[in-house]
């Protein structure tokens, strides 16, 4: 198993490891929290999507919640040198959906505990607060999180944490806010790329395995960008299809030189975009030029009604971890900076190994990376999924850097060895 392999690479260069991370680490801002998805085929493992603005930290395991408070004040306290106290915690307009507002209630719950006063509001005009109810039947009042709004006034916030993924800009909210915004908004769907994304941590895995020697192949995606995509327009679909035939013979040889049997087969996902929308899976160019009404319409529209005007063709990762009861799994990886801070393992019974897990149905068993912390040599999972993790946190540091995206009153400083 190819984690095994890379955990004990781990063990034997961890002390060069920590010193590459912490020299890193010094030169570019966090987001306050990112998670990341992680797929593990046995034969390779690695990242298949990063988020800035993660929305389940109610699934993390208990053990690591109970932790968390102590990396958001650290986080506070290390990166802004007038560390704020009461933050305004801006949320996506999800009022229906009560598992995102467990979610929410778990980021001011941690941030409470981290010593600050907490707010929670959404970027829209109310003519009263809203009163919600989570999924475990806890009550949240949220507002209007205009800083016109009487009720933030009063408040008086110093500092906004947003959980809102940007896939609408907000521009109308943000005009208003002159506050430090922690992740930034400009790290949002609305003008963040996946092709960006993962053009950075390809490029990290290369350095990452050149200190550890580890074959990147192990924990690199093959991705390549697609613009001007458009699903109604026959030639855009047919030299998508020309490009997916392409990448599953390049797979191929890499596959045959390694000895694996895994067939390639490849996604084709909307470059912007989170919750699994417009994500398509394909074994072959045939098969995305015959795509019926159905999927057809998946890779059309986005979050918000935006149109899918561009995607990413990316090698897939199935994955062979199981849950007790025999679902699919994928690891997922929460950080808060450049910390680990929790984990779960997202399953699903109606899905197969090559699917992609983020839908409907989606249930969350426990993985605790606190772990890792008692018995580094005894937790290769653990070990392995928060390395990989650290290097998306590093690609998401050069994609901020590459959008311009300024982190107000952020200080810089390195993750210290303890920490990584």
């Amino acid at each position: 198993m190819s984690h095994l392999l890379v955990h004990q690479k781990i063990c034997l260069h961890y002390g060069e490891l920590i010193d590459w991370y912490k020299k890193i680490t010094a030169q570019f801002p966090f987001p306050i929290y990112s998670s990341y998805d992680v797929r593990d085929a046995g034969y390779k493992l690695g990242i298949v999507d990063a988020n800035i603005f993660p929305a389940g930290f109610n699934n993390i395991c208990p053990t690591d919640l109970d932790e968390g408070p102590k990396l958001f004040k650290n986080y506070l306290v290390k990166h802004y040198r007038s560390v704020p106290q009461k933050v305004l915690l801006v949320a996506e307009e999800h009022t229906h959906n009560s598992y995102y507002w467990e979610n929410i209630i778990t980021i001011k719950d941690q941030l409470e505990k981290a010593g600050c006063d907490v707010l929670v509001g959404i970027a829209q005009e109310l003519t009263e607060p809203l009163e919600l109810e989570s999924a475990s039947g806890k009550k949240i009042q949220v507002h209007s999180a205009f800083l016109e709004n009487p009720t933030i006034k009063e408040f008086n916030p110093e500092f906004i944490v947003s959980n809102n993924d940007f896939s609408d800009s907000k521009e109308q909210w943000a005009k208003g806010v002159t506050l430090p915004i922690n992740p930034p908004r400009e790290l949002g769907w609305y003008q963040r790329k996946k092709s960006h994304f993962f053009k950075f941590y390809n490029q990290l895995v290369q350095e990452f395995c050149r200190i550890a020697d580890i074959d990147p192949f192990l924990l690199q995606v093959q991705t390549e960008e697609f613009t001007h995509f458009d699903i109604k327009d026959d030639q855009s679909v047919n030299r998508v299809a020309e490009r997916v035939d392409v990448m599953i013979a390049s797979l191929q040889e890499e596959y045959s030189k390694r000895g694996i049997t895994q067939d390639p087969f490849i996604y084709v996902k909307n470059n912007s975009g989170t919750y699994g929308l417009g994500v398509i899976k394909v074994n072959s160019g045939e098969e995305f030029k015959s795509l019926n009404y159905k999927a057809r319409k998946k890779m059309k529209a986005a979050k918000g009604g935006r149109d899918v005007d561009a995607v990413v063709i990316q090698e897939g990762i199935p994955s062979v971890i199981k849950a007790d009861d025999g679902a699919t799994a994928e690891p997922v990886i929460y950080m808060v900076g450049c910390q680990l801070a929790g984990g779960f393992f997202r399953t699903h019974r109606e899905k197969s190994e090559s699917e992609s897990l983020n839908s409907p149905g989606a249930v969350y068993k426990r993985m605790c990376i606190a772990d890792l912390s008692i018995r580094l040599s005894e937790c290769p999972f653990e070990n392995v999924y928060g390395w990989i993790s650290k290097l998306a946190l590093l690609a998401i540091a050069h994609e901020g850097q590459e959008l311009h995206v300024h982190f107000k009153d952020y200080e810089l400083g390195s993750c210290l060895g303890s920490e990584a």
